[in-house]
């Protein structure tokens, strides 16, 4: 049998917190769960790919600000389109050169010091600052215009 997608009901604006309760009860109870995933501005559900319904359910048992699964699994297809923008972020890696293009520090170019997947964040350093100073943001706030690689074979 195929693994199965479920929808997970969760208090608004909680769905990061019960993201990572879910990944540390999987963690350590072995819980056949192979998938958290939290859609980026979508309120209210985050979704589950399970063995079955019964580790679904058993992942998010005794977790605060989950509130249940819904009645039926969901297809692939119906959450495709919300994991497209994810997958291109994800190609973000450490010491990249960014442009911020959203929040106070539009425009701004920094460097990214720190990733974390889970929650989606960069920290990153702004260049043009006397002093380095880090920023937490949400990673689809940054762009990639510099691959700190590429500095080896360019000279400017």
């Amino acid at each position: 049998m195929e693994n199965q997608i479920f929808a997970l009901r969760t208090t608004a604006n909680r769905e990061d917190q019960v993201v990572d309760f879910l990944s540390s009860n999987v963690e350590k109870k072995k819980i056949e769960v192979y998938t958290i995933i939290r859609p980026h501005g979508m309120r209210g559900y985050i979704f589950i790919e399970a063995k079955d319904r019964e580790s679904a359910e058993e992942a998010y048992y005794g977790i605060p600000y989950a509130k249940g699964l819904l009645s039926k699994p969901i297809e692939y297809s119906e959450i495709e389109p919300m994991l497209e923008q994810v997958k291109v972020q994800m190609n973000i890696q450490k010491y990249d050169i960014v442009e911020i293009i959203s929040g106070p520090f539009k425009r701004e170019k920094a460097k990214i010091t720190r990733i974390d997947q889970q929650k989606e964040e960069v920290i990153v350093e702004l260049l043009e600052t006397a002093v380095p100073i880090p920023i937490t943001l949400k990673m689809d706030s940054v762009k990639v215009i510099r691959r700190e690689s590429e500095d080896d074979e360019m000279e400017d």
